[in-house]
């Protein structure tokens, strides 16, 4: 049995950002699957939205964010994030995080923070890092900061099994390390930072780490989840046969690119006033109907700009496929990036079940409402994540009352799946996913998959080993999703339904406890 002061399930921003203030109040642990560097946040390419520019730059900010939500942001949140997020990045290059900054002077330093724009913001606010690098950057100062604190313990290779619950409050959590064995962690306040969940879709650009697990495990616990059925879709992830689906970063299209269809024609005019930078939910649905009759490519050949200085990431993986940005025509379509819903919390991180909290893309404060801001993922983890420490410090008093007893793991009776068996399961609920709960979607495709999950889950994988715990983990968010889009009879941001096209006069969010699903205002 080990005890910390403050458990963190997670290496990303939130659970990084998190962790630095928890240590100044106790022991820390921070868990992550696979090496810390590992996480939705280091794939981050574009940048972090803030509004850095004054009063009237948060107000847009602000403003932005709830035309892109949909009608569904929570506005307190959303105005947390605008307001405390110029001060939270300011901590970041405090800590040694180095944005891109305009040349000054004859001897090559450097000025002021580069600034660039993205879909749906009204101006240029995103700071970016190497290029198309930003999350790197800020995960590899964050754990250099992290390192050198003593009060934080850091264990890799470590996956979640389940949160233990007594008497309804969450006292510790049951944990599978490396080597195969269960080890139980008892902590006055748990954060789950795990990140998002991608990997339900056959098309992702998130990381294979990402399976969704703080939210199953949340779920399994008894705590309520949010808006399951808005998952945004990046428009531009890269197309091409047997390549991985590559993000091409929404700032290629802020740099100028066009989006054009297999007749060489732009098409963005017919679908919305911003062209190319119109809110995600908008390009790739016009990028999908597009699609139904040839590729779709980004054409920057008109743009007189060093792309491959401006983007040296993206360049060096196109230069694997004969590509050049300026030069060839870059085939894209959507794939599954950021789910928007999540463990329901308030904006401190708070969840309905005592002694846990969540923050990050595991968390849904409704900051996002049905279709995420451009570059606004990065700045939620950092605001988040710090007034969750900030609430699980306050209640740190509460003590630690658990009996020390383990969560039971998942049964097997005995009976171990094979790796094999396991991984052509997962690829079975991914696909399903893909085709029936995906970008466009209408009751018959949902019921459909449904019944294919109800399937599955008589066949679910078994043994105590990291992938047949992905499996159950990517099984609950998959029933989460289609149980929510089902419910969801209207068109709202990321959620499309064919079979009800408009949208509802009243916004409402979809809550999911214990199997019952209702919509609140």
């Amino acid at each position: 049995m080990e005890r910390f002061d403050f458990l963190v399930i997670g290496a990303g921003i939130a659970g990084l950002s998190a962790a630095i203030r928890l240590a100044q109040s106790g022991t820390v642990l921070v868990v992550t699957k696979e090496e810390l560097a590992e996480s939705n946040t280091a794939y981050a390419q574009g940048g972090i939205a803030v509004a850095m520019g004054g009063e009237e730059d948060v107000a847009l900010h602000l403003e932005d964010t709830l035309a892109a939500g949909d009608g569904l942001v929570n506005r307190e949140a959303a105005k947390v994030l605008v307001e405390q997020g110029p001060q939270r990045v300011e901590e970041l290059l405090e800590w040694g995080t180095a944005f891109d900054r305009y040349p000054n002077g004859k001897n090559g330093e450097h000025g002021e923070l580069m600034r660039t724009r993205e879909g749906a913001h009204s101006r240029s606010r995103i700071l970016h890092a190497n290029g198309d690098a930003t999350g790197r950057e800020i995960a590899v100062s964050l754990l250099r900061h992290v390192r050198e604190i003593e009060n934080i313990e850091l264990m890799e290779w470590t996956t979640g099994v389940d949160l233990v619950v007594e008497a309804g409050r969450v006292v510790g959590v049951t944990l599978l390390d490396g080597e195969g064995g269960l080890r139980m962690v008892q902590a006055k306040a748990i954060l789950l930072a795990s990140g998002g969940a991608g990997q339900v879709y056959s098309d992702t650009t998130n990381p294979h780490v990402a399976t969704g697990d703080g939210i199953a495990m949340a779920y399994r616990a008894g705590a309520a989840v949010s808006d399951m059925e808005f998952y945004q879709f990046h428009p531009t992830a890269f197309s091409w046969p047997d390549a991985p689906r590559f993000l091409m970063s929404e700032a290629l299209r802020g740099e100028g690119a066009y989006l054009v269809n297999a007749a060489g024609e732009r098409f963005m005019e017919r679908y919305h006033p911003l062209l190319e930078l119109a809110p995600r939910d908008v390009v790739a649905r016009a990028i999908t109907r597009e699609g139904m009759d040839g590729p779709v490519y980004l054409d920057m050949r008109h743009v007189k700009k060093d792309l491959q200085a401006r983007f040296p990431g993206i360049s060096r993986f196109l230069a694997k496929y004969g590509l050049e940005l300026g030069r060839d025509l870059i085939p894209v379509r959507p794939a599954a990036h950021y789910l928007m819903g999540g463990i329901r919390t308030d904006v401190h991180g708070r969840t309905t079940l005592p002694g846990l909290y969540a923050a990050g893309e595991a968390a849904c404060t409704g900051v996002h409402g049905a279709n995420r801001l451009a570059s606004n993922s990065l700045l939620e983890g950092l605001v988040f994540g710090a007034l969750a420490a900030e609430s699980m410090i306050a209640e740190k008093s509460a003590g630690l009352n658990g009996s020390g007893l383990a969560a039971v793991p998942p049964a097997s009776d005995g009976v171990v799946t094979s790796e094999e068996a396991t991984e052509r399961w997962i690829q079975e609920l991914r696909e399903l996913m893909w085709r029936y709960a995906g970008l466009l979607r209408d009751r018959s495709g949902l019921e459909t998959a449904q019944r294919g999950l109800e399937a599955l889950k008589r066949s679910e994988p078994k043994g105590l080993f990291r992938r047949a715990l992905e499996a159950r983990n990517l099984l609950v968010v998959a029933e989460l999703i289609v149980a929510s889009a089902l419910g969801r009879e209207e068109s709202r941001g990321a959620h499309y339904r064919n079979d009800f096209p408009l949208r509802d006069e009243v916004a409402r969010h979809s809550v999911m406890q214990q199997g019952r699903l209702e919509f609140v205002a």
